[in-house]
This record gives C-alpha cells, sequence and structure tokens, in this order.
C-alpha cells in the first residue's frame, strides 16, 4: 500500500493526467463520415478526427483565425502562490468534417485546459500593461505582499487544424441525424497527435511519470497479494 501511495504522489508532483490520457486513449477513433452513415451509435465516448471549418473565426494578432481562445494570467505573490488576474475564454462554434460530411462542435464546452501546446510567457509584474496593472496592485494591497513574478499562459485553437474530440456521439430528437454531445467533463479537444498528446499529458517529467506508473501497478499488485495471503492465512486458521 506505501508503494502505491508513494508513487501516486510522484506522480502527481510530475503534473501527469494519467484519467485524461486513459478517456482519450481508450476511446475507439472514428471519422466524421462513419458515423454520419452508422446505423447504431456508439454507446460510449468516441474519438472523432477531422479538420474545422468556421464561417466566422476570431481574428487574433491580424492573421490568425481561432475557434478558441484561451489566456490565463497570474502572479505569484512574494512568499505565495500563483494568483489570477485574468482568465479570458473566446471561442467560436465550429463543424468537426472530413469528405464524407460534417458535425457541430461548440468549443465553450470543452474539458480545461485544451489539449494543446501552451505558449507561456514569464517576466516581470511591472510589465503588464492595463487592466492587469491594475489588478496587480489591488492583490498587493489586499494581501500585503508584493508581486514577485508573472506568468500568461495561452491555448489555442487554429482554423487550420486537424482535431481529435473524444465526444458522445447521439441522434437529434425526431431521428433528424447525428449529433456531437460534451461527455462528462467536457469534449477533450486536441489539436495534437495521439502520440504527442500523450506525451503532453506525460506532464513535465515523463520520465518520472512512468517510473510511478510501474510503481503504482507494483503497489496495487503487492497489496492485493497481501490482502489474498491474509485471507488464505485467516481461512487456514480456521
Amino acid at each position: 500500500m506505501l508503494v502505491a501511495v508513494l508513487a501516486g504522489l510522484a506522480l502527481g508532483g510530475a503534473g501527469a493526467n494519467l484519467r485524461t490520457a486513459r478517456r482519450l486513449a481508450g476511446a475507439p477513433e472514428v471519422r466524421v463520415g462513419t458515423l454520419l452513415d452508422a446505423r447504431r451509435l456508439p454507446e460510449r465516448p468516441v474519438r472523432v478526427a477531422g479538420r474545422v471549418r468556421c464561417r466566422d473565426p476570431l481574428h487574433v494578432d491580424g492573421d490568425e483565425r481561432l475557434v478558441a481562445y484561451h489566456r490565463d494570467v497570474e502572479v505569484r505573490l512574494t512568499g505565495g502562490r500563483w494568483r489570477s488576474v485574468e482568465r479570458l475564454r473566446e471561442s467560436r462554434s465550429f463543424e468537426l468534417w472530413d469528405h464524407d460530411g460534417s458535425l457541430a462542435i461548440d468549443p465553450s464546452s470543452a474539458f480545461e485546459p485544451l489539449l494543446t501546446i501552451p505558449s507561456i510567457w514569464r517576466g516581470d509584474p511591472a510589465d503588464l500593461d492595463e487592466p492587469h496593472a491594475s489588478a496587480v496592485r489591488r492583490l498587493e494591497e489586499r494581501h500585503g505582499a508584493r508581486a514577485a513574478e508573472a506568468r500568461a499562459t495561452t491555448r489555442t485553437l487554429n482554423v487550420t487544424d486537424r482535431l481529435l474530440v473524444l465526444a458522445q456521439a447521439s441522434r437529434r430528437e425526431g431521428g433528424g441525424g447525428v449529433a456531437l454531445q460534451p461527455p462528462r467533463g467536457g469534449y477533450l479537444i486536441t489539436n495534437l497527435a495521439l502520440h504527442d498528446t500523450m506525451r503532453l499529458l506525460g506532464g513535465r517529467h515523463r520520465r518520472v511519470a512512468a517510473i510511478s506508473v510501474i510503481g503504482l501497478a507494483a503497489g496495487v499488485l503487492l497489496t492485493a497479494v497481501g490482502i489474498i495471503g491474509a485471507a488464505v492465512a485467516a481461512f487456514i486458521g480456521l
């Protein structure tokens, strides 16, 4: 049991998200056209592959056309933890399509964080512009501490991306075709290949995460063996 607990703690410290990785990798992958032609839809969520088509994308930084733009600006107070000064979420509904058809997705119902490679800026809180600068001053006054560091984390989905989306397929009311609904917790959306997404979900220290998974499995096995041994000993004692 102790081995399993220590492995679980190490896994958390490595930043790994095994539950999300298991949900995404464990679902069967299907094309959009396959769902549209299916007589019977899968009962469990599926990993749908397709490209983005959006008539009214977000326009960011001039030429970028996006369907999702997530930005978190945070500051770390001296001797304290990171605190949020901005949580921006903008999105546009789009169609996930292949050559056999398309299905609508509303990324406002996506699981967070988006499974994309984030753009991260770190710097001096004094470099932040308004309204962030005012928010930092209010935090400093409220907590009686100076802001020591700032960071901004941005995740995006572009109209040129090929996506994998974990979704629940269902029939529209009245039998009017197929719809993709967010599974519990929201759509899992990535613009990376599956193996790259697994590496991303492995956290900052993937080697530690891999060793921790092995340790966790060994801990569970040892615990099971111990329970069985205790049961056998108790039975023999009777």
